[in-house]
C-alpha cells in the first residue's frame, strides 16, 4: 500500500501527458534553429542531434562510398541512445522538443549505403526501433535546393564545406518521397522557402499557431506565403 505522499506523486506521473514535437528536414533548412526556438517559447526539454560528435562525418563528405556506413552506424547508435531520453517522465516540462527523429535515419541510409551494408543495417534497426518513442506530430519543414545551398553556405560551417549541390537535391527528393508517405503519426509540412521564422517574429508566431493546432489531420500542410494572401 502506498502512502498519501507517493500515491499522489504516482498519480501525478500518470496524468502527466507530455506532448512530443519533432522537427525534421534537409541539412541546413533550420531545424535546430526552429527547435529551439519552439523550446524556448513552450519551455519545453530540448533534444538536439549531436552530429558534430561524429568522427567520421567529415570524412564522408569528402568520400561518401568509403565513410558512408560508419557514418551511418555512429548516427544511428547516438540517434537510439539520446532518444531513449523521452521515456523518463519530466515534471518540470509539458513538452519535448527534438529537432530529427529516428526514421529519418532510413533516409540516409537508402541513399547512402550499398546493398550489403543496408542489408546488415536494416537487421540492426529491426532490433531496435520499436523502442523508440513517436512523436506525436513532426514538422517538416520542406524547402528549395536553391534555399538550402544558400543556407549552408551562409552558416559556414567547416564539416559541410563539402557537401554537394547534387548530394542536397537528392536527400531532398528522398525527405519528399519519405514525408508524403509517413504514416506512423501526423505530418505538418511547412512550405519554409518564402518565410525566416528565425528573424521575423511574425513568421515564428504564425508558424507556432498552425504546429499547436489540435485537429491536425494525418498530413497538414501550411504554405505561409498564401496564408498571408489570403489575410
Amino acid at each position: 500500500m502506498l502512502s498519501g505522499t507517493r500515491q499522489a506523486k504516482y498519480n501525478i506521473l500518470e496524468d502527466k501527458k507530455v506532448k512530443y514535437i519533432a522537427i525534421e528536414g534537409v541539412i541546413g533548412v533550420g531545424k535546430t534553429s526552429l527547435a529551439k526556438k519552439l523550446s524556448e517559447r513552450l519551455n519545453a526539454k530540448l533534444i538536439l542531434e549531436n552530429f558534430e560528435d561524429n568522427p567520421f562525418l567529415e570524412k564522408f563528405y569528402r568520400d561518401p562510398v568509403s565513410y558512408a556506413f560508419h557514418t551511418q552506424m555512429y548516427f544511428l547508435m547516438s540517434r537510439y541512445k539520446q532518444l531513449q531520453e523521452i521515456k523518463q517522465i519530466d515534471l518540470f516540462h509539458e513538452y519535448y522538443i527534438a529537432d530529427y527523429i529516428f526514421e529519418k535515419d532510413k533516409i540516409f541510409a537508402y541513399l547512402n549505403l550499398q546493398d550489403d551494408e543496408l542489408k546488415l543495417y536494416e537487421k540492426i534497426v529491426s532490433l531496435i526501433e520499436k523502442t523508440i518513442v513517436v512523436p506525436d506530430i513532426i514538422v517538416y519543414l520542406q524547402s528549395t535546393v536553391d534555399r538550402l545551398m544558400q543556407n549552408i553556405k551562409h552558416r559556414d560551417r567547416n564539416i559541410e564545406k563539402e557537401i554537394k549541390e547534387e548530394y542536397i537535391h537528392d536527400l531532398n527528393e528522398g525527405y519528399n518521397y519519405f514525408f508524403f508517405r509517413y504514416k506512423a503519426t501526423k505530418v505538418l509540412i511547412v512550405n519554409s522557402a518564402e518565410i525566416d521564422f528565425v528573424n521575423n517574429e511574425t513568421d515564428f508566431e504564425n508558424l507556432i499557431v498552425e504546429i499547436l493546432k489540435p485537429d491536425h489531420s494525418s498530413i497538414g500542410y501550411y504554405n505561409p506565403a498564401s496564408a498571408k494572401i489570403a489575410k
